[in-house]
Parts: structure tokens; C-alpha cells; sequence
């Protein structure tokens, strides 16, 4: 074999394997396997009711025998209600947990150790979850607030711009880079379209947090896909270091910038840029004017949300552990959402308090007039359940739960797929 071909194959067989590691957090195997699970099948407890967490260690497929293990119990994201450590003379017990008086989630991590290496894993109980109500208040001027920045976006030229991207493009999409003016500079994204010529619904993919490019989604599907960023810089500088550069420098905790002014605060122009998104799409003349759907995870997750509560143009709304939620749990006692901005007394002052509100997917959540469908799993140390509770129990419309309750703040090839596929079925997208 030449060295040419030989070297090609190697870089093949890298690109493979690195590709396959997108899946690293739901498909990896660990040396030591930590099974840390409540009793219950489902996983779900009443309240007062005690609660039994079921752990085992396994090396080789098999229980270790004598396993030395720590283990802590509490509510997500606050100190443990119980530490202790016990040796699992089989490899396997059952540890009782005192009962949970109000609604929540209660949480078991477990920790092992071997040849120096750690190894942890945690299983988290239910409680009564659908009885868990927001703390965020509902400020008398939050409509007002929305709707007068909406009009006022309104009087700004849509002004788009789409560059074909011809080394994107496929058998069966035309993707272009786009941009469009926002309330506050621009919104760039990546499109992407069917080549065939017709009406097609959309969807409006909205991203999770970070600073990084874009390559489009839904390709080679029978819709209009608009996959954007909320920076107000291009998406498509794939070999520049510059989302590097904003990342660890300008844009660094960008979701705690003048989070004491609500008309400053960073996500006032990221959700209006959305709002701006959905205008974009309604001026393609290959949009049907009538199908639209949203979906993303994570801060995703809550802009799709947030998105669908402000414009009523959005039909159905895919969110995967919404970010964003219930962001004042904290200060009652609990797990608020990502970014976790009043944990610490660095950002507990009454100013940063009372912009959250204006802000929260949970004020969003209670304006929502389209379908929508919810994933997420009971072990989110990002997005606690709690938190997303408290956002979901206030939709007012048809909804939907896909839990996958082993789950953290990552999505099993599965969950994503079912994800995807309830919203192209929704929207009527034939499937090959």
C-alpha cells in the first residue's frame, strides 16, 4: 500500500472515529460502570413517601466485589441533605432516603474509586413533579415590555442578505450564509433549502450556548431550515480563531452582561433576534407562509420556548432541556436554571433580581399558543429538572413529555431522532 493511500485511510478512519464521538456522552464505555437508579420503575414518588436509590459497580460486565463507595444525597445543585460512604460486599445495595415533603427532585451521587482514578454517577427521584410551581414573579409589564420592542424592531429594515455556499450544498439542499438586521446590529445563520422548486414549511433552529460556527441542519429533508447565531457575527468563519477569541474574551459569561438593566441585559437583543429570525423566513418566497416549527436544547431549548411565547407565527416547538428556567429558585431554597445567576452573592442584588423576571422562560412558557414537545432527563446538573418543571407545568396548550429519565445534559442518538421526527411529522415533511 503507497503512503499516500495508506495516510488517507488513516485520516478516513480518524474522521470516523472522531465522528462518532459526537456521541461520546451517551455512547462511551467507562472502565467502571456506576448503576445508580430510585427503586421505583418509574422512577416518580409521592409525597412523604420514602425513597430507596439502587446502586451497583460493575468492571468487565461484572459486580466488584468489596467496592468502597461514596455516596451523597440532596435536592439538584444544593449541599447534600446526607454524606456517607459504605463497602458493597457484593458489588450492589439499596440505600434508604428520608421522603421528600413538598414537590422536587432528590438526588443520589455515587462515587468510586480505583488505581487513582475517579469514577461517579448519580440517579435522581421524581417527586410529585408536575405539582412544581415557578418562584419567578410575573411582572404587570411584562407583555408591554416584549411588545413595545417587537414594534419597535418592526420599523427596521429587514435587509437580508444570502451568500450561496456551494461547498455546503448538496444533491438535495442549496445552503447559503445569511445575515438580516435585529433590533441591535445583525443575525447570521446558515440556510439551508430544498433545490426543488415549490412551498415548503420551516424550521427555525435556535442554538445552545457558546460561541462557535455553524453548519446547517436538516439538510436533504423537504423543508427550509434556518439554523442561526446570536452573537451578531458571522457563522461561517470555519478556520478562523475568532469565536475562540470572543469565547475566552468579549464574550466570555456573556448571559451575566448588564444584568441589572432589563432594557441592557445581553439576551434583550438574542430574543429579539429570534423573533427577527421568524421574519426572515415568512420573506423567503419558498416558505408556505403557514408551517412553522422550533427546536434546540440546552440555552436552545429556552429560546425555542421564549420564541413560540412572542410570536404566535411558530406552530410547533421542540425543546430539549430548556436552559433559562425558573432562574430565581435559588433564592427559595432550590435549583434554579442554567446560567445559575443568583447561586452566589455576586449577582444577588435587587437590580439583577428584578430584570429576571422580564427574561425567565417561565413568563415565556405561559404565553405559548403552540404544540410542543419536551425532553429531558431526571440527572441534568445543567438544566435541573426542577427548573424545567416549573417552566413546563405552566403551558397552557397541547404538550408533550419525552423523558429519558437516566439522562443528564446530553441526548441519547435516540432522543434526538425522536425529536426530530415529532417535529418534521408535525409539519408534514414527507420521509424518505
Amino acid at each position: 500500500m503507497n503512503k499516500q493511500l495508506k495516510g488517507s485511510l488513516i485520516t478516513i478512519w480518524i474522521f470516523c472515529v472522531a465522528s462518532i464521538g459526537g456521541w461520546a456522552q451517551s455512547q462511551k464505555g467507562d472502565l467502571i460502570r456506576i448503576m445508580v437508579s430510585p427503586s421505583k420503575p418509574d422512577m416518580t414518588y409521592r409525597i412523604n413517601q420514602p425513597i430507596t436509590f439502587n446502586i451497583s459497580i460493575y468492571k468487565f460486565g461484572q459486580l466488584v466485589q468489596g467496592a468502597e463507595i461514596k455516596y451523597a444525597i440532596g435536592l439538584e445543585k444544593m449541599d447534600p441533605i446526607v454524606e456517607d460512604q459504605v463497602i458493597l460486599d457484593s458489588g450492589t445495595t439499596s440505600i434508604s432516603a428520608d421522603a421528600l415533603d413538598q414537590p422536587g427532585f432528590l438526588r443520589c451521587i455515587v462515587s468510586y474509586e480505583e488505581n487513582g482514578e475517579t469514577y461517579s454517577n448519580s440517579g435522581t427521584a421524581a417527586v410529585e413533579p408536575d405539582k412544581i410551581v415557578p418562584t419567578v414573579p410575573y411582572p404587570d409589564d411584562f407583555l408591554a415590555f416584549w411588545q413595545k420592542h417587537i414594534l419597535e424592531m418592526g420599523e427596521i429594515p429587514l435587509e437580508p442578505e444570502m451568500t450561496l455556499m456551494p461547498d455546503a450544498c448538496t444533491d438535495r439542499s442549496n445552503v447559503y450564509h445569511v445575515s438580516f438586521r435585529n433590533a441591535d446590529g445583525h443575525i447570521y445563520g446558515i440556510l439551508s433549502m430544498p433545490k426543488v422548486e415549490g412551498k415548503y414549511p420551516a424550521i427555525l433552529n435556535v442554538p445552545g450556548a457558546g460561541v462557535r460556527p455553524y453548519y446547517g441542519s436538516f439538510l436533504n429533508e423537504d423543508v427550509i431550515s434556518l439554523q442561526i447565531g446570536i452573537h451578531g457575527i458571522p457563522v461561517n468563519l470555519y478556520d478562523s480563531e475568532v469565536y475562540d477569541n470572543l469565547r475566552h474574551g468579549a464574550l466570555n459569561g456573556y448571559w451575566r452582561s448588564n444584568l441589572d438593566d432589563p432594557e441592557m441585559y445581553y439576551f434583550k437583543r438574542v430574543y429579539l433576534g429570534c423573533v427577527r429570525a421568524v421574519d426572515f423566513i415568512h420573506s423567503l418566497p419558498a416558505f408556505d407562509g403557514q408551517n412553522l416549527g422550533i427546536i434546540g436544547g440546552s440555552q436552545g431549548g429556552a429560546l425555542s420556548i421564549i420564541t413560540a411565547g412572542l410570536d404566535d407565527r411558530i406552530d410547533y416547538l421542540m425543546s430539549f432541556y430548556p436552559a433559562l428556567c425558573d432562574l430565581t429558585g435559588y433564592l427559595h431554597g432550590r435549583a434554579g436554571g442554567w446560567p445559575h445567576l443568583f447561586r452566589d452573592e455576586f449577582t444577588n442584588e435587587a437590580d439583577k433580581i428584578n430584570t429576571a423576571p422580564y427574561y425567565d422562560v417561565i413568563n415565556f412558557a405561559r404565553q405559548v399558543k403552540a404544540e410542543g414537545l419536551y425532553s429531558f432527563g431526571y440527572n441534568d446538573n445543567v438544566c435541573p429538572p426542577t427548573s424545567i418543571y416549573a417552566a413546563y407545568n405552566v403551558v397552557n396548550v397541547t404538550k408533550g413529555l419525552d423523558l429519558y429519565k437516566d439522562g443528564a445534559h446530553w441526548m441519547y442518538p435516540e432522543q434526538l431522532a425522536a425529536g426530530q421526527k415529532w417535529l418534521l411529522d408535525k409539519l408534514s415533511v414527507p420521509r424518505d
